[in-house]
């Protein structure tokens, strides 16, 4: 009887110690049912927000396979892909993925020349005011002098309009084609911009250019002397632009 009754105390006290136990560590947290449900299953925001990643790395993938493609398409000689889908081609390449050879054999200009522009701009009376001749070469290269790293759009942008226009036009001012036509348009806008940004807010409703191409200089020529007769000078026709010069 004696060893029955302390072995019964002895149960009595090993459930109340673990009782204790149980007390101090506090409540036990009871899974919620939607846990239980969905065991390793990451919250819906994480998975929105993966989904939105996935997306966005799949269309930069389309799009530089496409853009390779295309360029490839471009640089590559004439086949019967490349002149099927020549104007898609050309409307992704031109203007502003243009590709050339010339940083391996450059080919500098063997010219200077002055790019001029000016505005005319019809007021509440009729009348026609045109603005004088603004040289638009000159601003460029008065950013690049004595500049140890000059922009490239002040080096390259206008002079690079200026022959590409004349590569697709030729000696006429008349687009005959449609890369011809966006240059003309790119040549127009830039010339637009550069007298916009200078013309004190003044509005304009028609552009026109001057090109007055000049013989570089001989090597040891002295400052003073006369400049050489200009060997071209071109004046381009009235280009139809907004109130705002845009």
């Amino acid at each position: 009887m004696r060893k029955t009754g302390w072995a019964v105390s002895s149960r009595i006290e090993s459930a109340g110690v673990k009782e204790l136990h149980q007390s101090d560590s506090g409540p036990v947290p009871q899974q919620r049912h939607d846990e239980a449900a969905m065991p390793g299953k990451p919250p819906m925001r994480i998975r929105a927000v993966k989904a939105g990643l996935g997306t966005a790395v799949a269309l930069c993938l389309v799009t530089t396979l496409v853009h390779v493609v295309l360029v490839f398409l471009h640089v590559a000689p004439s086949n019967p892909v490349s002149k099927r889908y020549s104007s898609q081609v050309n409307g992704w390449v031109y203007p502003l993925f243009e590709q050339n050879w010339r940083l391996f054999a450059p080919d500098p200009d063997s010219f200077n020349r002055k790019i001029l522009a000016r505005t005319a701009h019809t007021d509440s009376k009729g009348s026609v005011q045109v603005t004088p001749w603004f040289d638009l070469a000159a601003v460029d290269h008065s950013a690049v002098d004595h500049n140890a790293f000059p922009s490239h759009t002040s080096q390259n942008l206008l002079r690079r309009a200026w022959t590409s226009y004349v590569e697709t036009h030729g000696g006429s001012d008349t687009a005959r084609s449609e890369r011809a036509v966006m240059l003309q348009t790119y040549l127009r806008n830039i010339a637009a911009d550069r007298v916009a940004a200078h013309n004190d807010g003044r509005t304009f409703d028609f552009i026109q250019l001057r090109v007055v191409t000049l013989p570089v200089a001989a090597p040891g020529t002295p400052a003073g002397n006369r400049s050489p007769a200009p060997t071209e000078d071109r004046l381009l026709p009235w280009w139809k632009v907004t109130s705002n010069g845009k």
